[in-house]
């Protein structure tokens, strides 16, 4: 299973902000859609990302003041991505070795999708629950 399959199942809308918009603003946009993070983009170019743990991180820092800064303030700005191509346990690997828990999908230089940790493992029991049915039968027919 890999990129492509997840991103067919759950779709391609991707939330984006600009570096500029204040994390006020991101905290009420991520809540409003119940995902965990956002990608910063500035003419069509990914420029970071920008999650509810760096939001939490910007106030225990500088307290509710720090909901006015600029996303560019905080954003991870060394964002790692993965393409289509790329499997299940290529995604759990990065996301696990990196200790993130979105990566944006980038194919031809193009923002075409993000996945997120909750996608990866639902994808994941999926594939595991498969293998584990395909066993029994061929054990049953055997």
């Amino acid at each position: 299973m890999n990129v492509a399959t997840i991103l067919k199942a759950k779709g391609t809308d991707v939330t984006s902000v600009s570096p500029d918009t204040t994390l006020r603003d991101v905290a009420v946009l991520l809540t409003e859609r119940r995902i965990g993070a956002a990608v910063v983009m500035q003419d069509k170019k990914v420029m970071g990302i920008v999650s509810e743990r760096d939001i939490v991180k910007a106030v225990a820092n500088g307290g509710g003041n720090a909901l006015n800064a600029p996303v560019r303030d905080v954003m991870t700005s060394r964002v790692v991505t993965c393409s289509l191509n790329d499997s299940v346990d290529e995604l759990m690997d990065s996301m696990t070795m990196g200790r993130f828990r979105h990566l944006p999908v980038i194919e031809n230089g193009e923002l075409v999708g993000i996945v997120s940790i909750g996608d990866v493992v639902k994808h994941r029991i999926a594939e595991t629950v498969m293998e584990t049915e395909a066993l029994r039968l061929y054990i049953a027919n055997g």
